[in-house]
């Protein structure tokens, strides 16, 4: 009887799990642990949001199977959101289908349309399931970067001509998850005619749609007129009401793959609880006062994280959205590499990031700091991390390294 499972196999050792890991036997044993490494917001829902799921889950039929695809009424809801934020209609019937989350939406389509030895481009680096969820369903792939300048579509043009077969799907996340980077409309226009031309599908992660600072809102590929023929996008409300652990997220867009998605969940899953669909509804339908509250707010931590960080001796270029500052490595502490340093800053200054390695070997030298941490604990994690830096002989601006 083998024990060398195929899928198993093609998984490296996840490697964010070895600082989490340290972050809950420190936090065990009594230790304070700032905790910048999971971007778990801290934030709760709207009041009204967890009315509604009290309220329908105190109904006696509720609590049956509910329907895979999502409710009738969710999927309305989220057409409606695309209507009012990009200017987008969808068919809730045949354009809209609601995950578990866009995390368990990207894996099941990756199964839906991926079959063993088809090559999937995905950026390096990204979040672990844009890379992961193809290779547990067979595919391989080939990294492109995630900076969207020329290099990056020098990039896909290599791939499309050196690669055998040739590349049938792209993945793309914007604002992206490590790195923060942010794309315009114009990217978007260039990526749908590419795709066009290439016949390559385009799944689009917009998980961090609502977070967006300096006035600057993000868009959707969607709003490129015929990106539909080509593309999906997976959004969340994950961040933009605060609602982690209900795990709800929505796919969108070409009729194609929202079919082959719906076929898929239907063998796999009954769809989330039903009182969490119908709080989702009221939190989409709802007061939107919620959203411009958390995207400020994320927007003052940003500037003191980056103020106070700063000060400490750590310069980290401020994010222009997502709830994610992506760092690099001290440059005295580089030789370290990220997995070292997150290690040591958990240790010494009880403060837990990611490693950026955790994101892809082009993650390495920088880390990932989530800024879920009320404006209090970033600074106390600034001068406990200015302590460390210190004791390292890393010293704050202005300071001879020794002095």
């Amino acid at each position: 009887m083998s024990e060398e499972f195929y899928r198993i196999k093609r998984l490296p050792p996840y490697v964010i799990a070895e600082v989490n890991a340290m972050r809950a036997a420190a936090r065990a044993g009594g230790e304070d642990i700032i905790d910048l490494g999971m971007g778990n917001p801290d934030l709760p829902p709207p009041a009204h949001v967890i009315e509604k799921l009290c309220e329908v889950a105190m109904k006696p039929d509720a609590h049956g199977y509910s329907q895979s695809k999502g409710i009738p009424g969710l999927r309305k809801a989220q057409a409606n959101y695309y209507a009012r934020r990009f200017n987008v209609e969808l068919d809730p019937e045949t354009e809209v289908v609601v995950t578990m989350g866009s995390k368990e939406g990207l894996s099941s389509l990756a199964n839906a349309i991926t079959a063993p030895g088809d090559v999937v481009l995905a950026p390096n680096p990204s979040y672990p399931i844009h890379t992961f969820g193809f290779i547990i369903a067979g595919a391989t792939i080939r990294s492109v970067p995630t900076t969207p300048d020329e290099n990056y579509w020098r990039s896909l043009d290599r791939a499309m001509a050196f690669t055998v077969p040739r590349p049938s799907v792209l993945v793309v996340g914007y604002p992206s998850n490590p790195t923060a980077e942010v794309v315009d409309l114009a990217f978007y226009e260039r990526l749908v005619a590419w795709a066009k031309e290439n016949k390559v599908w385009v799944l689009s992660d917009l998980a961090y749609s609502e977070l967006y600072f300096d006035g600057c809102p993000t868009p959707s590929i969607l709003q490129v007129p015929g990106a539909k023929d080509v593309a999906v996008e997976f959004t969340s409300m994950s961040k933009t009401y605060s609602m982690a652990g209900w795990r709800m997220g929505f796919a969108v867009g070409n009729k194609t793959l929202i079919s082959a998605l719906t076929r898929v969940k239907s063998y796999l899953d009954y769809g989330a609880f039903t009182p969490i669909q119908a709080a989702a509804c009221a939190a989409l339908n709802g007061p939107q006062d919620i959203v411009q509250k958390n995207r400020e707010l994320y927007h003052k931590r940003r500037d003191v994280m980056v103020e106070a960080f700063g000060r400490a001796g750590w310069d980290i270029p401020p994010p222009r959205a997502s709830m994610f500052a992506w760092a690099p490595l001290p440059p005295a502490l580089k030789h370290m590499g990220s997995l070292e340093f997150s290690k040591q800053l958990l240790q010494h200054a009880k403060v837990a990031v990611a490693p950026g390695v955790g994101y892809g070997e082009d993650g390495e030298g920088f880390v990932r700091i989530a800024m879920v941490e009320n404006e209090q604990r970033l600074r106390q994690a600034a001068r406990n991390v200015k302590r460390y830096l210190t004791s390292m002989g890393v010293n704050a601006p202005g300071q001879a390294v020794g002095s």
